[in-house]
Parts: C-alpha cells; structure tokens; sequence
C-alpha cells in the first residue's frame, strides 16, 4: 500500500487550493494512493506528533511526503528522521526566523481558530531545523515572485536536490495543477490509466 501525506501550511488547512487539487489529481489519476492530509496543531511540537502518529499507523507501508510552505519545513524533518521521499512546494526553510512577526493571536482563516504564536513554539520549530538533507529524498518547487518566502533560500538550502525554479507566481504557486503529473513521476507512481 502506498499512503501520501501532504502537509499544508501556516494559517492553512485541508481545504487550501494546493491540498484539494492534490487529492484530486491523485484519486482520479493513482487511487491505488491512501491520501491524508489533516488540520495540523496550531504549535509545532503538537503538528510532529501529530504528523509522526499518522505515520506510525502504517510503519510497514510506503509513505510519501508533500509539504507547503510551513509543510515543507515539517516534511524535511519527516523525511530526514524516516528517508522518506518528499515533495516541496515554496517551502519555509527558516520559519523560527519569519514567527517574530506573527508572535500573539492568530486567526487561520479557514478553520476560525484562534490561537497565540508564543517565543517557545519558535524555539520548537527551531529544534526541528535539519542541517544535513539527504539530496536524492527531494523535489523541490518555488516560483521566484512568491511574496511571502524568499525563494532563494530554499534554492540555497535544497541546491543539491531536484530544484524546479520558475520565474514569476507567487506564495500559492500558480498553476499547481500543472506540476502534479511531474511530481507523480518524482514519486515513480505507475498509472492506472491505460
């Protein structure tokens, strides 16, 4: 059995337009794929035990990794810790740096919550940062007019690894849809359309 987990962002959800046309691509074009992608914790410690729980359900099973954003940060610590394969959309590479602007309440626009970002969930996630990447894990996308991160740290950081580098977009990654056939082949997923 092959189960994909997607990691969505900061101040995001399972209903983000990257994580629903995800599920869709892969149900309609690989549905032999187990596709998760939870309403992850608001502090990061609670995200990775979470995100780690998930996997233990299955530890004798394929996993995959896709990440945006803050997403990406946390598929790169899962996929350090387990070697699995992970794809990364805009990933956040140093996200304990950009929360000193988001410190206090917080409202994820999507699920409503309320929640506070406070100094010890900076100090979580810089726990979790990953020195050392393992190159052949990664595939790696950015779009160079994402508004939000600058792109040229994760080109940087993943320079090693599949980097796919395209001019202009933004933090949501215009037109994602385009890149999921490519990111089914990073995984080596057989079709099952004739």
């Amino acid at each position: 059995m092959i189960n994909m987990l997607y990691i969505h962002g900061f101040n995001s959800s399972p209903k983000s337009m990257k994580a629903e046309l995800t599920k869709q691509y892969f149900a309609q074009n690989h549905p032999q794929i187990n596709f998760y992608c939870p309403q992850i914790a608001s502090s990061p410690n609670a995200a990775v035990k979470q995100l780690e729980a998930i996997l233990a359900q299955a530890p004798n099973e394929q996993w995959l990794l896709m990440g945006s954003s803050l997403g990406g940060y946390f598929s790169t610590y899962l996929s350090e810790k387990y070697q699995l394969k992970a794809v990364l959309i805009n990933p956040a590479v140093t996200p304990f740096e950009l929360m000193q602007d988001y410190l206090g309440e917080q409202l994820n626009p999507y699920t409503q919550e309320k929640y506070h970002v406070e100094e010890k969930h900076i100090a979580e996630l810089k726990a979790l940062e990953q020195e050392n990447i393992s190159k052949n894990n990664y595939l790696v996308m950015v779009q160079t007019g994402d508004e939000v991160l600058d792109y040229q740290q994760a080109v940087e950081k993943y320079r090693h690894c599949q980097l796919v580098i395209e001019q202009g977009g933004d933090h949501s990654f215009i037109d994602y849809e385009k890149a999921l056939p490519s990111i089914a082949l990073f995984f080596n997923l057989p079709s099952n359309l004739a």
